[in-house]
């Protein structure tokens, strides 16, 4: 039986309560944001030693979660031998697609043509392949890298739910991650295609790219972009965008493509940059 926590997720107004949140983190009120920064940093013990500016010199507490590091912070693994993570966090699960199926939890999927909007052309790409799913604590670095270079050759802004996306609800709410609010980009790069995936959550009140800057959430209907015509090109490493407040990153690689790292498994912690795996 499901819990009251995961019954309440079902019951609350996911986006009105996002938007609110997102109005109050964006204030720039001095007192009111210097507060929420430090009570926060308190709960959930963020590292600010790494941290690339102090507590004071945040315009909002969204400045603050999407912090950057200082640099050196996160050293790379080898890019040319190495998948990289995407993102602090821990590993929700990691495997391979199998029958157009990536495993969630406990006997629950999702598809991967679910995953990208209904695009079962692209999600075919991934059959057999390998995905990786990363969710970010709310005490985690909250920039989204590259786990590999490539060309973005497409977005697309599905619309959706924001339960929670922690352990319990992964295990209690069916396709959570092809049901709540993301963006889907693919990529091609040297090694082939590959495709990362932010999912928004409760609270989250919005989604950057490096590219188009802040992604219109909570939006009613589902958009494809097209990036052929943009040169839009990025090293292994680099940041591909950002949560205001949440979430999870998820990864597929098309078959053949990637060898996890012996013995990753769900639940071990990751820093953005370390080695997932090899290339294959």
């Amino acid at each position: 039986m499901a819990s009251p926590f995961v019954w309440l997720q079902h019951a609350l107004p996911h986006h009105a309560i996002s938007r609110g949140i997102g109005k109050f983190a964006s204030s720039e009120v001095p007192w009111l944001k210097d507060m929420l920064i430090r009570r926060f940093i308190a709960a959930y013990d963020v590292n600010m030693d790494e941290a690339a500016r102090g507590i004071g010199e945040y315009r909002s507490f969204n400045d603050f979660f999407t912090r950057e590091l200082k640099p050196g912070a996160r050293p790379l693994a080898d890019a040319a031998t190495h998948i990289l993570s995407p993102a602090d966090g821990a590993v929700s699960q990691i495997g391979q697609v199998e029958q157009g199926r990536i495993f969630q939890a406990k006997g629950r999927h999702f598809t991967a043509t679910q995953l990208l909007g209904g695009d079962a052309e692209a999600a075919e790409r991934f059959e057999g392949g390998s995905f990786a799913t990363i969710y970010l604590s709310p005490k985690d670095y909250h920039r989204v890298h590259m786990p590999a270079a490539g060309k973005l050759s497409s977005t697309t802004y599905v619309p959706g739910d924001l339960f929670s996306v922690n352990g319990v609800t992964a295990e209690n709410v069916d396709g959570l991650f092809a049901r709540n609010e993301r963006l889907a980009c693919l990529f091609d790069g040297p090694r082939g295609s590959f495709a990362s995936v932010m999912v928004g959550a409760m609270i989250v009140a919005g989604i950057e790219t490096v590219w188009d800057g802040l992604v219109e959430t909570h939006a009613p209907r589902l958009v494809r972009q097209d990036f052929a015509a943009r040169d839009v090109s990025l090293a292994a490493g680099d940041e591909m965008g950002r949560f205001i407040l949440g979430s999870t990153a998820v990864l597929l690689f098309e078959p053949g493509r990637v060898n996890w790292r012996d013995g990753l498994k769900a639940g071990d912690a990751v820093r953005m940059g370390e080695a997932l795996g090899t290339h294959a």
